[in-house]
């Protein structure tokens, strides 16, 4: 087996990746700003879904500067992002499991180490996985305000792991950024009927649309002295 198939970490997104909560949080994003003017929503939205792994207080800040082209004091940030917390965190605890990921986050966790890093505000997101029952999956849940690129810097630090040792699944272009800054492998998963956003992105190994098709990629992939395979 080449060296290049040699994985030792696992990193994996949360949203989009291991559960389907892209739509819900897509419905939430547009009813905090529903007081925006149509053509404002429309582009609203759409920046939402091409930044899926940017932070939400980061688009709330690029949609006042460059969108709607108003001030955005942090009062006003604060209110959005309490708005729109409280618009997905119980559904956060229900949405449906991408297919596969129960079974993949089982196994797979059996024979290395898993890393979650999110969006998602750290805290909420630890209190998301705690809640579902998946804290044991993984090594450490990271989320913003820290960047991406600098968890998986982290993860790396701690795992000794080299850049070609760590593979990263994600379902954003900001995701594969995150894999490009730092040098790891890059898996998208892209939801059936989506838009394909990786096309024409160099490094990206393959597209899966579940986590069946992720585990299926991977065998054979896996290193451990427990176990060869997921």
């Amino acid at each position: 087996m080449d060296r290049a198939d040699h994985l030792t970490t696992l990193i994996l997104d949360f949203d989009g990746v291991i559960v389907e909560s892209i739509p819900m949080k897509t419905a939430a994003f547009r009813k905090v700003f529903s007081f925006a003017p149509p053509e404002h929503l429309d582009e609203i939205i759409a920046f939402h879904l091409d930044n899926g792994g940017m932070s939400r207080y980061d688009k709330f800040r690029y949609i006042y500067a460059n969108i709607l082209r108003e001030p955005l004091t942090p009062e006003q940030e604060e209110r959005l992002a309490a708005e729109y917390a409280g618009l997905i965190f119980d559904a956060m605890l229900t949405v449906p499991y991408v297919p596969g990921a129960e079974e993949f986050l089982r196994d797979c966790s059996r024979v290395l180490p898993l890393y979650v890093v999110s969006a998602t505000p750290e805290p909420e997101m630890q209190e998301i996985a705690r809640r579902r029952g998946l804290t044991g999956y993984f090594r450490r849940i990271y989320g913003s305000p820290k960047r991406k690129a600098d968890c998986i810097r982290e993860i790396l630090d701690e795992t000794g792991a080299s850049p070609g040792e760590a593979l990263f699944v994600g379902d954003a272009p900001n995701d594969w950024q995150a894999a490009c800054e730092t040098g790891v492998r890059f898996v998208a998963r892209v939801r059936p009927g989506d838009t394909n956003r990786f096309a024409g992105r160099p490094g990206v190994e393959v597209i899966v649309e579940d986590l069946h098709e992720l585990r299926d990629y991977l065998r054979g992939r896996l290193r451990s002295s427990r176990s060869p395979t997921p």
